[in-house]
């Protein structure tokens, strides 16, 4: 069983306190650290890679000060690319989620998710796939796009997105469809493009709506 590393963000001293208690409880999840602030966040992975304890997970929340989740996200998805980032956080609004998503959140859940709910989450970010909280989808996609734009893709690109859909990287792609891994990038980015999307979270949530 793969041990998950865990890393909590949040700026409350009883909240982080009380979500290690409750990872800690689960045996393939190991909380590695936890910080108070985004610009606090990034700090600790860059001393946890000189351990190779690098977190496969960030719990992260949205409103902190010095840097908030949003910010943190963006520069958590691009200094440390193995790091996935789950928003945990109270606020709901359309445009905190939509920001997370765009910035390269993998997924985005309210603060009163039971435990098994966030585990799940924790593990499904992990393996690569999108977790959005009930509600969430649409203000996820916002400016949603709209009509039945999958039948704009060519039919290797539906193929891609499928896969995207279900988590797969890549290089898992470029196994799956006997194709190259440059190949796969210039059909995700015309996926994008015919979809008016800004990443591939949000091509696989999309793509996870009209299901």
């Amino acid at each position: 069983m793969a041990v998950i590393r865990v890393l909590i963000v949040d700026d409350q001293v009883l909240i982080r306190d009380g979500l290690r208690s409750l990872l800690s409880a689960q045996p393939d999840l190991q909380v590695v650290g936890d910080a108070e602030d985004g610009a606090a966040a990034i700090d600790l992975i860059h001393q946890l890679s000189q351990s190779d304890q690098v977190p496969d997970v960030v719990l992260l929340d949205i409103r902190m000060p010095v840097m908030d989740g949003v910010a943190a996200t963006e520069q958590i998805v691009t200094k440390f690319p193995g790091c996935r980032v789950l928003i945990l956080t109270t606020f709901d609004d359309e445009e905190y989620v939509s920001q997370a998503i765009r910035h390269g959140a993998r997924g985005y859940l309210l603060k009163g998710t039971p435990a098994t709910d966030l585990a799940m989450a924790i593990r499904s970010i992990y393996q690569g796939y999108s977790y959005l909280g009930p509600g969430l989808m649409a203000k996820a996609l916002s400016p949603p796009a709209s009509g039945d734009l999958e039948s704009d893709l060519t039919p290797r690109e539906q193929q891609v997105l499928q896969l995207l859909a279900q988590g797969a990287e890549n290089r898992e792609i470029a196994n799956s469809l006997g194709i190259s891994e440059r190949t796969v990038k210039n059909h995700i980015t015309n996926i994008l493009t015919s979809l008016g999307l800004k990443n591939r979270t949000q091509a696989a949530l999309w793509a996870q709506r009209q299901k």
